[in-house]
């Protein structure tokens, strides 16, 4: 199971393979992948402490990613190279060099929307009328509507008068 480990254990392992300590041996210690105990040698060994920090999310531009696809596809430098180098994930630059396997380089160059689809939940949101017939067709349905309520209480007025006469009451005034 994976599991992240701190800058002082990384630090700390990093050490222990520099005073002589072999990776696999290590690795079997503290149960890690060697190919990650690797990786943070050579981190160490090209950015000192730093490397073995943990690096910050970039968005790559498909410029970025056409050239560094280009340097494993077509100039043969190791992945785990170009990925350390500059500083991005080894999982993102297989997925770039599976698109370009696929659909060229011009597959990098597509911009697809992250993230679930939108719903159009609820009403439509208003718009302003604009000309003045879209002004008086707005007022006209208002003034409908607002006759058919007022049309409404009437007529429930109406039926309860009278079935207050029914009972013998005399309708109230509110």
């Amino acid at each position: 199971m994976y599991r992240k480990h701190s800058f002082e254990e990384k630090l700390n392992l990093v050490s222990q393979v520099k005073s002589g300590y072999s990776l696999k041996s290590l690795s079997i210690i503290h149960e890690l992948d060697v190919k990650m105990l690797k990786e943070w040698v050579r981190k160490y060994d090209l950015y000192g402490e730093t490397g073995l920090n943990k690096q910050p999310n970039i968005r790559a531009s498909p410029e970025f990613k056409e050239a560094v696809s280009k340097l494993v596809m077509e100039k043969f430098i190791p992945l785990p190279h170009v990925a350390l180098k500059y500083g991005i994930s080894k999982s993102a630059l297989k997925s770039w060099i599976k698109i370009v396997k696929t659909e060229g380089y011009d597959g990098l160059y597509k911009h697809e929307k992250r993230g679930r689809p939108l719903k159009a939940m609820g009403r439509p949101k208003k718009r302003e009328p604009e000309t003045e017939l879209e002004k008086l067709q707005a007022e006209n349905i208002r003034l409908r509507a607002e006759n058919a309520l007022l049309k409404k209480v009437k007529a429930l007025v109406e039926e309860r008068e009278a079935r207050e006469r029914m009972i013998g009451q005399k309708p109230s005034r509110n």
